[in-house]
């Protein structure tokens, strides 16, 4: 299995990058999967029972934004350190980065079950409510598995760094056929559960709902059958960490946290939780400024608006996925090169990703443009109002996709260079300087309304690329790398 890996130091570029890079949009594809089963089966119990996992998701995607920025410090230690042919300080940063993050997760399990109560009502849910007490036994039980959670995060990072990008998609299919085919008898049960009819075995769904009476465990069952599945894959991962079978050959001794090691993984992935975390902030704050915008103008409906804008950043998601996959694919080329001091070659690899997110993205942005108003309807039929607002939202932002593409595979070089601070201030700048307070002037002091929130969200686009780009133009990320420890061969260190 270790053959897995992408030689990423020599020879071609092209073929290697894409190579990497396609297994982490599958990856990413398939956690949309995961994503639609649990919404579809929760959905058979009833509209509280979504509402529920609505206001849950918000903590539980900020908890695994802040831990999962420290899971890039993983990636980047990696990746540098299989680059420098420094294959004993690879598994050393391996199992320091898995025992740090772990130990991590563990305090946001006890901090999440404890908080839960408190927190949802800050996201809108009302004590006492039904719709409040199902978001709090969805949330604390994600929160009492979310080690495991964090591990299945923590092998796809290590072995992106370590360039092996198909081991981590086999596991993540894997865990997605687990979810979807536990999903319904955790949320169902056996009584109501429209499988056994599917599969025309009702004398089967009888009989086993007569001798066990398990009617179902509902928005709790969606939240066992994610942790249950994760942590398999989990388990799955580290076994083959262990064995070798993958290329990272981790001991115990491995585990020991060691205070220089951690202090590295602060300093990398520290940054990146910020900018995770903050952007899943911003995107709340976007959205109460959507229905603030469309409560200011007369005639346009308030939850037309934020539906317009949720459709919109679904499509977003859909439209980015190979950008986040090269940004993941170009952070590993990066930093493996600089670790094999070839910063030429880190250089010309987020130019090969800039010129390939380009190409597709600027198509992707005609077609968009031309189609805007069928693409839209196919997400919310029959509601004319919110087809004709998201039309707008995305015939204003499509022209700034290649930017957004640009922006990410830029900060992607960052990353791998062990420049998060770098990466964590232009995002940032990005989203609290170039397009909150921009949105918010063109919505109160102009005729905008809402469109001034596209109009600004295009124009941070196209900004912060520029910008980002002609910082790195400046190669001081070239010095950035992260792990000193003197390489096996003295005549190869500067």
């Amino acid at each position: 299995m270790s053959s897995r890996d992408v030689n990423l130091t020599e020879g071609g570029m092209l073929k290697p990058l894409l190579v990497l890079s396609l297994p982490i949009v599958l990856s990413q594809l398939m956690q949309v999967c995961y994503n639609l089963a649990d919404t579809f089966w929760v959905g058979r119990v009833g509209e509280n029972a979504v509402s529920a996992l609505s206001f849950a998701w918000p903590i539980v995607f900020l908890m695994i934004s802040i831990g999962g920025g420290f899971t890039v410090a993983g990636t980047v230690l990696v990746a540098q350190n299989k680059g420098a042919g420094r294959e004993d300080r690879v598994d050393h940063v391996a199992g320091q980065t898995i025992a740090f993050v772990t130990l991590l997760s563990v305090a946001f399990s006890a901090l999440g079950y404890l908080l839960a109560p408190s927190l949802l009502p800050l996201i809108g849910t009302t004590p006492g409510t039904e719709v409040h007490s199902l978001a709090v036994t969805y949330t604390r039980t994600i929160f009492l598995g979310v080690y495991f959670m964090f591990g299945f995060f923590i092998f796809q990072a290590l072995l992106r760094g370590w360039g092996d990008t198909r081991t981590p998609m086999y596991l993540m299919a894997f865990g997605v056929v687990l979810n979807v085919v536990l999903d319904p008898f955790l949320i169902l049960g056996f009584q109501s559960n429209p499988v056994f009819g599917m599969l025309g075995l009702g004398g089967l769904q009888s009989a086993l709902y007569a001798t066990t009476g398990f009617a179902g465990l509902g928005v709790q069952g969606a939240a066992v059958a994610t942790v249950f599945s994760r942590g398999v894959g989990a388990l799955v991962g580290f076994a083959l960490l262990f064995s070798g079978r993958v290329g990272i050959h981790l001991s115990k001794e491995d585990l020991l946290l060691k205070a220089e090691t951690v202090r590295k993984i602060v300093r990398i992935g520290a940054p990146t939780s910020v900018e995770q975390s903050t952007r899943a902030l911003g995107v709340t704050a976007l959205t109460a400024l959507v229905a603030y915008a469309g409560a200011t103008v007369a005639g346009v409906d308030t939850s037309a608006t934020v539906a317009a804008f949720g459709i919109g950043n679904r499509l977003n998601s859909l439209v980015f996925l190979p950008a986040m996959g090269l940004q993941q694919g170009v952070e590993t080329v990066v930093g493996q090169n600089l670790g094999a001091d070839s910063p030429d070659r880190s250089e010309r690899a987020v130019h090969l990703g800039v010129g390939l997110i380009t190409v597709a993205l600027a198509g992707v942005s005609v077609v968009a443009y031309a189609f805007a108003e069928p693409i839209v309807a196919v997400f919310i039929p029959g509601e004319p109002n919110v087809v004709a607002i998201g039309v707008d939202y995305l015939r204003i932002i499509a022209p700034s996709f290649a930017f957004l593409g640009v922006f990410r595979i830029v900060s992607g070089g960052f990353r791998g260079s062990g420049s998060t601070r770098t990466a964590m201030a232009f995002s940032l700048l990005s989203l609290w300087v170039l397009r909150i307070p921009p949105a918010y002037a063109l919505v109160e002091w102009t005729d905008l309304g809402v469109n001034g929130i596209w109009y600004a969200t295009a124009f941070s686009n196209v900004v912060a690329a520029v910008l980002a780009g002609l910082w790195f133009t400046r190669g001081t990320w070239r010095n950035d790398v992260v792990d000193d420890t003197p390489r096996a061969s003295p005549a190869t260190d500067d």
